[in-house]
């Protein structure tokens, strides 16, 4: 049903959802409350009750994105190419939905929201298993979204939200082989290693993000401060968030003689010439530098040049977004050029490296493996190709 449901029933699901959110925040903030005042009571850290808490203005945005995906191309049945050969077949290939698509995430229950829309869009059922410190929230949201389906003849079920949070259940979940097209994690090293040791339906991952920002000997210094505070502090919990600072040995002195006053609230640590530049930063151990901190915390270092820079990215990087300040096109070709990541940001915050900032409305996630989506994962990466063949009779010698 969804597969073949026409583009103007899946915008009429999603914008009468987005209205449904609106018009029940009330309840959904109550909701939430319960998982916020467990979280807070368990000692949950403050950058993960962060992720999980909503206030109206959350739950406008979770709306907003759902209207932004129903104003976007329906990808389902897009002709990617076309080709006649000699024999006079036509040869098309298009784009279809995957399936059933899974995601298994942790304390954010704005993802219940963009999942299943994006979801919805590109012809897809969504089948969700949220964590036990979100599930108040999640069924609260799934249920509107749920409600909102039926309201068009769409089937509730285009969204499934599974309610036991046991690990025990999670690894049943992964392993829905038959059932199951395509599952994508969303969440922290355990749960991507618990995908890793026990999943048996094909996955993309949502991978970690260790983002590095390099501030090249020809950087606009003022321009780099300003990135570098956003990229960390903006909101320092979310994946394309600033973690490393590598900065040229040319410019060091100059430069992070500021640092610590242009990031108020920041713990740095840092490699023995930083340290004497910097004398508030504490020493790096060789687990900082791979560390996806999710927190007010950065790790700086000073290299020689470019290369020393690329080398300790190429080293340290998960292959999420990687940034370099520089006023020379040379040096800003060579990173774009040689760094390997899922997106590479030149003179830019990598806060930008997001599906709604580059336009694809709510994301599914970002993956940084290669295959078969990589980077912001929108409606396209929802979807595959099947090839269409035409012929009028013809056969096989």
């Amino acid at each position: 049903m969804l597969a073949t449901a026409p583009t103007t029933q899946k915008d009429r699901a999603l914008v009468g959802a987005a209205e449904l959110l609106i018009e029940r925040t009330e309840d959904l903030l109550v909701a939430n409350a319960a998982d916020v005042a467990r979280a807070e009571e368990a000692g949950v850290a403050a950058t993960v009750v962060d992720r999980l808490r909503l206030d109206a203005s959350r739950v406008a945005a979770m709306a907003g994105g759902l209207r932004q995906v129903a104003g976007l191309a329906d990808p389902v049945g897009e002709v990617v190419d076309g080709w006649v050969r000699p024999n006079g077949l036509r040869i098309s290939r298009v784009r279809v939905p995957l399936g059933v698509v899974a995601i298994i995430y942790e304390n954010r229950p704005n993802v219940t929201s963009d999942a299943a829309g994006l979801c919805l869009k590109s012809g897809n059922a969504a089948f969700l298993r949220g964590s036990s410190g979100a599930i108040t929230s999640n069924l609260a949201i799934a249920s509107v979204l749920r409600e909102a389906y039926v309201k068009v003849d769409l089937p509730a079920d285009a969204l499934v939200l599974v309610d036991d949070t046991s690990r025990a259940g999670a690894i049943e979940f992964m392993q829905q082989r038959g059932s199951i097209d395509c599952l994508i994690p969303r969440g922290g090293p355990s749960l991507i290693q618990s995908i890793l040791d026990n999943a048996t339906v094909p996955y993309v991952i949502d991978g970690a993000g260790n983002c590095h920002i390099y501030v090249d000997a020809a950087a606009d210094l003022e321009m780099a401060e300003r990135i570098i505070h956003n990229a960390k502090t903006q909101r320092p919990s979310v994946c394309n968030a600033a973690e490393t600072l590598l900065v040229h040995q040319a410019v060091a002195e100059t430069f992070l003689g500021g640092l610590a006053e242009a990031l108020p609230g920041v713990a740095l640590v840092a490699d023995p010439k930083t340290m004497a530049l910097l004398p508030s930063a504490t020493e790096a151990t060789e687990v900082d530098w791979a560390e996806e901190f999710l927190d007010l915390k950065l790790a700086v270092k000073v290299v020689q040049n470019i290369d020393e820079a690329m080398d300790h990215i190429a080293r340290y990087s998960s292959g999420h977004s990687e940034a370099i300040i520089t006023g020379s096109l040379a040096a800003a070709d060579r990173f774009t050029q040689e760094v390997d990541a899922a997106a590479v940001v030149v003179n830019a915050s990598t806060r930008f490296v997001d599906g709604e900032e580059f336009g694809f409305g709510a994301e599914i996630g970002i993956s940084t493996q290669k295959l078969h989506a990589r980077g912001p994962m929108g409606l396209r990466e929802l979807t595959t190709a099947k090839y269409l063949v035409r012929g009028d009779g013809q056969t096989r010698a």
